[in-house]
């Protein structure tokens, strides 16, 4: 099966994307979201077997899409043996884990998360890495979390069983992204060094060339062929605000009756990120979980008097344009719907986290593997595959 776009979102369409590759390599994604990294590693050529989650909202997209099985489960109750089961007899064995970023974000830090539940899940992330000893492993989180001493830990853990490990800040809008999200990004493997292939210096993908061409809307309305196409209800006050906004401007750009009482103090004067519009000719600023909501920053349709539908929002976030995330007939909810986007992984990082994995197998694993037999090319030379011993 092959859905509209000519992306492949079935088994079979993994199977073939992945034969393009002459080394087996499987993921298992934990954390693994709607799919947004699973996406990515597939179009580079990475079978993705499993994805975890506690979040059940994520099945249908993380499946639908993607052709891997999806397991409703806590990380913390999951060990080796999980994990050996779901890789199967795989050449190659890839341990993703993006555990969720708001206990590092710099918005939680005047909050007190050190200790809870959420700041303990890198720890469990490197107690599977110990267990299980996959080849690859990567992750991805804001950038703030490399100041954090569980994350010097989890560099720590790695190198102890013997990964070379790379980690950066990104910007994905470097990497073909049409929108300005910084990252942290590290990327360990037990065959040699590893890293992110820097980016090419070609022009950043811009808001029109991401949203150019979707069908007009307006607010508080759903389009009738694409459901997740629909934008949230603007009060009578914020359809006057929005409709005198200007593309990249602010609310300083508005007749003084229409300026928020809170932003006319002084404690509110530097907040001018909210309540703005995008610019059609650059990339978009980063999108939030609230991302549908003209208030809550520069989230304005360019020239529609609305915010950003859902399915704006997913293409701003690389998803395919008919990746779909709740079953046909479903309500759509916008808080939770926004979370799965907002949260996800943007599938050009995935992607180029795939070829970067899938370019240094091919470099390495011929040289260095021994679990199970198989042959990949290398310079035109058909070598044995082998594995590091475990």
């Amino acid at each position: 099966m092959k859905k509209k776009g000519g992306r492949s979102s079935s088994k079979e369409g993994q199977t073939k994307t992945h034969a393009a590759t002459a080394i087996d390599i499987a993921c298992v994604d934990l954390f693994c979201g709607a799919g947004g990294l699973t996406r990515g590693l597939i179009d580079a050529g990475i079978r993705v077997v499993a994805g975890a989650d506690l979040d059940t909202a994520c099945k249908h997209p993380f499946e639908t899409n993607n052709g891997s099985a999806f397991y409703a489960i806590d990380v913390t109750s999951l060990n080796a043996s999980d994990l050996a089961s779901w890789f199967g007899d795989a050449q190659v064995r890839m341990l993703a884990g993006c555990a969720p970023c708001q206990p590092f974000s710099s918005y939680s830090q005047r909050y007190e998360t050190v200790g809870t539940e959420r700041w303990g899940l890198l720890n469990q992330f490197a107690r599977l890495v110990r267990e299980s000893r996959p080849d690859i492993v990567t992750m991805e989180n804001v950038p703030t979390v490399t100041k954090h001493s569980v994350f010097g830990d989890f560099v720590s853990t790695l190198k102890v069983q013997g990964y070379e490990v790379w980690f950066d800040v990104i910007d994905c809008a470097d990497y073909g992204l049409p929108q300005r999200r910084r990252r942290t990004v590290l990327i360990a493997s037990r065959f040699g060094e590893i890293k992110l292939t820097p980016p090419s210096n070609v022009p950043k993908r811009t808001v029109a060339d991401a949203l150019k061409g979707l069908p007009v809307l307006r607010h508080g309305m759903a389009n009738s062929k694409d459901p997740l196409h629909a934008a949230s209800g603007l009060s009578e006050l914020n359809y006057e605000r929005i409709r005198v906004s200007k593309p990249g401007g602010t609310w300083r750009d508005w007749p003084k009756d229409l300026v928020a009482d809170c932003h006319r103090r002084e404690s509110g004067k530097t907040y001018s990120g909210v309540y703005g519009r995008m610019r059609w000719d650059e990339p978009a600023p980063t999108l939030t979980t609230q991302f549908f909501g003209f208030g809550n920053g520069r989230f304005g349709h360019p020239s529609q008097a609305r915010g950003l539908s859902l399915r704006e929002g997913a293409i701003l976030q690389g998803f395919p344009k008919d990746y779909s995330f709740v079953p046909e007939g479903a309500s759509i909810q916008f808080k939770v719907l926004g979370r799965l986007i907002g949260n996800a992984v943007p599938v050009d990082l995935g992607r180029v986290i795939g070829e970067a994995v899938v370019a240094h197998v091919h470099k390495h694993a011929c040289k260095k593997s021994s679990r199970v037999s198989g042959q990949c090319e290398q310079s035109g030379d058909v070598r044995p595959l082998g594995v590091v011993s475990a």
